[in-house]
């Protein structure tokens, strides 16, 4: 690839170098038509990514879905997306006296967000005062959109209309980090910021025993060790899982979504449960951030898969939004049921990328 003399201009057009992307599946997903779904459903999922084991994985995840009754159950639980700004006040009690005139014009404020898009509605706000500042969180619908430039704009509004109307407040930031936008936090995984998604699926012995080549005790085990006591051990943030991040690239990349939105969709929980050598195996996403709609994708490949997800259809605003994310979030069970029941043999993983990696097809 040639190195263009113009450091801020692109040398390549950005389908010239794609990314590798094939097709996963079929998975059985069971959803509401809340969520875009018609019950349950049988559909493959693409997934763009340099990681060629990826594939395979999610495939066995996927293949186990299609062996149980339902499939992949999932529930929208919530969604919503955020901007804080930030407010500098003339003293701690200034900022306490603009927080409550905030809280009390609730009606006010989501007159001024109606202006800024027939989709946005401001449904509820958060406020926290660290000295003389004020941070304001707004949480708002976005529809079928993921939301950052909608909300961004209805508090680019708000903060005008506050400073107009509150006294003694003054501009800090058009976003003061409490949203939290595209950084591990605790506050999204409490409040939610984008859709909340729970995958899980129920799997018989004899498909735990012949397809994942393991049982249910060892998965609830490993998953225990693994990803709750070793994600103590590590510190890590409201997150308990082995690998979502893997799941979410990929499928970020291939439906045209903002890929720096891995860093907190993929902070999230895997449940695994022995129960009398069935296995219930779960995976939690508080703050999952897709749409169907928004920049990136008018591009003809992301165009094509999006139309191939069904996601594409006339609906009800929202509603491909939410089908959107329950794919995604149903890809990162499949992938992350495969990858633990890998670990729970010693010597599996790295074979299979071995041979996967370096069987003839590269490294």
């Amino acid at each position: 690839m040639s190195t263009s003399p113009d450091a801020t201009a692109p040398s390549q057009s950005p389908s010239s170098t794609p990314i590798p992307l094939k097709w996963v599946g079929p998975l059985r997903i069971t959803a509401a038509a809340a969520d875009g779904f018609a019950g349950t459903e049988e559909l493959s999922v693409p997934l763009a990514t340099y990681e060629t084991p990826l594939w395979p994985s999610v495939g066995r995840g996927g293949r186990v879905s299609m062996l149980t009754d339902g499939g992949i159950r999932a529930v929208v639980v919530d969604e919503r997306m955020s901007r804080s700004i930030l407010l500098e006040a003339d003293d701690a009690a200034t900022a306490l006296a603009a927080w409550r005139r905030i809280e009390a014009a609730r009606e006010e404020l989501q007159e001024v967000v109606s202006t800024t898009s027939r989709f946005a509605r401001l449904i509820d706000l958060h406020v926290q005062i660290v000295g003389d500042m004020l941070f304001v969180r707004f949480e708002l619908t976005t529809g079928d959109a993921s939301g950052h430039n909608m909300v961004t704009l209805a508090a680019d509004r708000l903060m005008d209309h506050l400073l107009r109307t509150v006294p003694g407040v003054r501009y800090g930031s058009i976003s003061g980090n409490y949203c939290t936008d595209k950084k591990p936090s605790a506050v999204n995984g409490i409040l939610g910021r984008g859709k909340n998604v729970v995958t899980e699926i129920t799997i018989p012995q004899a498909v735990v025993e012949k397809r994942l080549r393991t049982s249910a005790e060892r998965v609830e085990r490993l998953n225990l060790g693994k990803n709750l006591i070793g994600g103590i051990v590590a510190g890590s943030l409201r997150s308990a899982n082995a690998h979502y991040a893997n799941m979410l690239l990929g499928f970020y990349l291939a439906t045209g979504q903002d890929a720096a939105n891995i860093v907190e969709g993929s902070q999230g929980i895997t449940r695994a449960e022995n129960r009398d050598g069935d296995l219930y195996f779960s995976c939690t996403l508080p703050h999952l951030i897709v749409g169907s709609v928004g920049n990136g994708k008018g591009l003809p490949a992301v165009e094509e898969a999006l139309t191939r997800l069904g996601c594409r259809e006339e609906r009800e605003p929202g509603v491909n939004g939410r089908r959107l994310a329950v794919l995604a979030a149903a890809s990162v069970l499949c992938g992350e049921l495969s990858l633990l029941a890998a670990q729970t043999n010693p010597g599996e993983l790295m074979r299979s990328h071995v041979a996967i990696e370096r069987g003839g097809k590269g490294a």
